[in-house]
């Protein structure tokens, strides 16, 4: 049995080693808000208006809890409000949905995004003056057969999308005859369907055709905005920066710096920002840049990023699976304690197995992603408790783990065969010797194939944290895919990963499963020592 938990300790010990090796200190993951950084929200994803990279060049800011850079127009504009306020500017990188929650929450002081105040936005957040007005265009191909469009009705029977969450979608309702398809999560999701052909174009504002027609040039944008019978509120032709609505003296603050900068100046900076957009393997002309393979080119450009992917995905699947592995038994074991004698301690029991039906009914039966933003964001607006976003993703894995594993583990338990019971009591042992010594011995081995399964679902489903930015494998994956516009080489790349990854850490724990189950030749006869001859034995009798 000693052997059995050296195993088992070994077994924690070396994805622990996992998790330390990610390269992920507790300083960054436990590190205080500084009060002297401007905390601005955005995707990060969205070129010109934001994008990521993995140096500083070109002025650009740190994104928080990562080795990663942001820049854009966005940032330099959040750059200028921050050097007026004597505040180091840092990105706090989400999703568009997750932009409004990190803001209410605490998680950031600002929006800088792109954001138009609509009336719906402006229930939850205050929005500054302008930063930046645009005009409303269809993307499309070159040689679509709504190119040349030139009256709204030109684009009936068009699929036609836009972002999740924006009121562009809501403008495909004036194109008549349009058929509006699914939002899309991002403009590169959009993008991409565009080139595949899934769809005939999207709503976007002029920058984005600009933006895109720097890196493909067989797209073409129509102005719908001069078109007779298209309407867009000046709410929704402009773009504001979002701020919390207790904080009036930053709205204040903010709109005085934004007075300083001249229209002039404005148009400078964006023009500099498509300039400095990440590059593809084609040119501004549209041209192949001299031939290197795309897995080549995407490694010594983005092989950083990967590496600390892999390591957030393994700190949290290592972690989550350990930690959710002594929930899980420490649950287990309760919920198969037999029922005491006395009423008083009976009851207790009860309550406390409600209490822990409860939790398993629960993490068992909402989805992580949703558990995750309910966490993150919940805790940090209802409480005003700042929870790191990597602590938060390892407490969001872990229970989510224990609960399932809790389950399994009773199951392991209560499959143990009545005589294993019965035979320790007859001996003298009380409940606790009897699983300590007896039990639990048999049950973990029996449930360690269940709990390989469980880590090689924390390893895949770590993605679902996306929702709370935080940079495990797949959303480095996605940022990749949106700046290289090469999304079935990134993905195909980022899958193969993980099926070495769960496939790695599948033979690891066969190993430890065969070294569990011990010798399978239990003939006690074959280990007799025969002593003296037959007739040494007759002689004998």
């Amino acid at each position: 049995m000693k052997s059995r938990f050296k195993w088992l300790a070994t077994l924690v010990a070396l994805f622990t080693c996992l998790g330390i090796g990610a390269d992920f200190s507790l300083n960054e993951v436990n590190a205080k808000k500084d009060d002297g950084t401007l905390k601005v929200a955005m995707e990060a994803n969205y070129q010109p208006y934001n994008w990521t990279q993995t140096n500083n060049a070109n002025g650009a800011v740190p994104i928080e809890g990562s080795k990663e850079y942001a820049n854009g127009y966005d940032v330099k504009i959040a750059k200028i409000i921050g050097q007026e306020l004597h505040r180091k500017v840092e990105v706090v990188k989400t999703e568009w949905d997750g932009l409004l929650p990190a803001l209410t929450s605490g998680k950031a002081d600002l929006i800088i995004a792109g954001m138009s105040p609509t009336a719906e936005r402006e229930k939850a957040i205050n929005f500054s003056k302008p930063y930046r007005n645009s005009t409303f265009v269809v993307i499309t191909k070159i040689n679509s057969r709504y190119a040349n469009a030139k009256k709204l009705i030109d684009f009936k029977g068009a699929k036609l999308t836009a972002q999740q969450g924006t009121f562009h979608y809501d403008l495909i309702k004036q194109l008549k005859g349009a058929k509006r398809q699914p939002a899309m999560r991002d403009f590169a999701a959009m993008r991409q369907s565009l080139i595949s052909g899934t769809i005939d174009g999207y709503v976007a504002e002029d920058t984005e055709s600009t933006s895109f027609k720097m890196v493909d040039p067989d797209i073409k944008s129509i102005p719908v905005s001069k078109m007779a019978g298209f309407h867009a509120t000046k709410e929704e032709s402009v773009t504001s920066i979002g701020i919390a609505k207790p904080n009036k003296a930053l709205l204040k603050s903010v709109n005085q710096i934004l007075a300083t900068i001249p229209q002039a100046k404005r148009v400078r900076l964006m023009t500099e920002a498509v300039k400095q957009q990440p590059k593809t393997d084609n040119d501004k002309k549209g041209k192949k840049a001299k031939s290197e393979p795309w897995l080549v080119s995407m490694w010594r450009q983005y092989g950083g990023m990967i590496l600390n992917g892999i390591g957030m995905t393994l700190l949290l699947a290592s972690v989550g699976t350990i930690a959710g592995f002594f929930i899980g038994l420490a649950v287990g074991i309760v919920r198969t304690i037999p029922t005491p004698t006395t009423g008083g301690k009976r009851w207790l029991l009860k309550f406390v197995n409600w209490l822990l039906s409860v939790y398993i009914e629960i993490f068992r039966g909402t989805p992580m992603m949703v558990q995750a933003a309910v966490i993150y964001y919940g805790i940090a607006q209802f409480w005003h408790l700042n929870i790191d976003r990597t602590v938060a993703a390892l407490i969001i894995v872990s229970i989510n783990t224990g609960a399932y594993l809790a389950e399994i583990i009773r199951g392991g338990i209560i499959s143990t065969p009545e005589g294993q019971f019965e035979a320790a009591s007859a001996l003298g042992m009380t409940h606790n010797q009897r699983m300590w010594h007896i039990i639990l011995p048999q049950a973990i081995k029996n449930c360690l194939p269940s709990i390989t399964n469980e880590f090689i679902v924390n390893i895949k489903d770590t993605s679902v944290l996306s929702i709370i930015s935080v940079s495990e494998l797949f959303f480095v994956g996605s940022t990749i895919a949106s700046q290289t516009f090469k999304f079935f080489p990134t993905y195909l790349t980022i899958s193969a990963i993980y099926l070495i990854l769960t496939f790695t850490i599948t033979r690891i724990f066969n190993l430890i499963e065969k070294h569990l189950q011990g010798s399978k030749n239990y003939n006690l006869m074959a280990n007799q020592v025969q002593v003296g001859t037959p007739k040494d034995m007759e002689a004998k009798n």
